[in-house]
């Protein structure tokens, strides 16, 4: 059998590099745009997609010859992915390959809420020493406090490790508390707002996760306590939030992801104090790009030609007659970057 370039589409950039690598070994579309319009004409007549933006839920009915989809990280709710089982299209994401990158976002979040850094930064140019040094007066440490983690999966493990070493007491919900790490105590909803001093929220979009934080969950929260979003923006009731934060029942929070993205600019959370705003970008660095990239492009190919790698969340598709032939393609790949 001869050996093809498979017809690729890229929803978004990945690591310039190995976009590069990946383009020398097939025909490469990259979307002008994330629209759903855009990505369903794209998707018409492509092998495989690379997905780091919403598919729209019909997607799947209208892509006959795709053979494979691979999510460029971890987070599954970008993808319908009962309607790929259904067509027979495997789905896989990357478990792991961007942890230590939200990780360390978490901590630097958790810093810049509770020391100010940034604010004793700014102060210190415009209004001089003896404005900025009081400053610290209202700082506090992390050590000696508690953190709450919810949804305690590869990231959630990690932070609770690094939590612990910073001499913090750490809560965790999860699905599966024998699975908690060590010193890691299992506690349910309540008594983990009601007890942490930070909490985490790095767990998957569900229906069960949905609107998680209500406006009753944050009244029970401790007074000054802070809030980190890594997980999604529908996970928290915005409002709810941001009125505790305006009523000073809130110390802060770090919110990375939100309820419409990308951010116009003149939503509410503008306003709110204490809040540290970022454009979804906790699981992104140059390392963690790369190495997803990386990933994406070795599960891809091992898709295409009909393998079966362990970072398949859907694969009860390889034992269905609806699974499409597979593809003749390269084995090796490039070397970043000369391609």
């Amino acid at each position: 059998m001869t050996t093809i370039k498979p017809r690729v589409l890229l929803t978004n950039p990945i690591h310039f590099e190995l976009q590069s690598s990946l383009a020398s070994r097939c025909e490469l579309l990259l979307a002008p745009d994330p629209g759903f319009a855009t990505i369903r004409r794209l998707a018409a007549d492509v092998d495989a997609i690379v997905v780091r933006a919403q598919l729209p839920p019909d997607l799947f009915d209208h892509t006959p010859r795709l053979r494979a989809v691979v999510r460029h990280g971890v987070g599954l709710d970008m993808i319908p992915v009962e309607a790929a089982t259904a067509r027979g299209i495997p789905v896989a994401n990357l478990p792991g390959s961007n942890t230590q990158t939200v990780v360390e976002y978490c901590l630097a979040a958790m810093l810049h809420l509770r020391r100010g850094v940034a604010t004793l930064d700014a102060t210190l140019r415009s209004d001089g020493w003896a404005a900025a040094r009081p400053l610290a007066d209202g700082g506090r440490e992390l050590a000696g406090g508690t953190c709450g983690i919810v949804g305690v999966g590869a990231i959630g493990a990690r932070l609770a490790t690094v939590c612990t070493a910073l001499g913090m007491n750490v809560l965790g919900l999860t699905r599966r508390p024998a699975s908690l790490p060590a010193g890691v105590q299992a506690v349910d909803k309540q008594g983990l707002f009601s007890r942490s001093d930070v909490v985490v929220l790095c767990c998957p979009l569900t229906e069960q996760t949905r609107g998680l934080v209500d406006a009753a969950t944050v009244a029970s929260m401790k007074p000054g306590a802070l809030l980190v979003n890594v997980s999604r923006g529908p996970v928290i009731d915005t409002e709810a939030v941001l009125r505790a934060l305006r009523e000073g029942r809130l110390g802060g929070a770090a919110l990375d992801v939100h309820d419409r993205q990308p951010l116009a600019g003149t939503e509410a959370v503008f306003d709110a104090p204490n809040v540290l705003l970022t454009p979804h970008v906790a699981g992104i660095s140059d390392t963690s790009m790369r190495a997803m990239s990386e990933a994406a492009i070795a599960t891809l190919f091992a898709l295409l030609r009909g393998e079966r790698p362990p970072n398949v969340v859907n694969a009860e598709v390889f034992s269905q007659d609806l699974l499409r032939p597979a593809l003749m393609v390269p084995t090796g790949a490039p070397e970043p970057g000369h391609g």
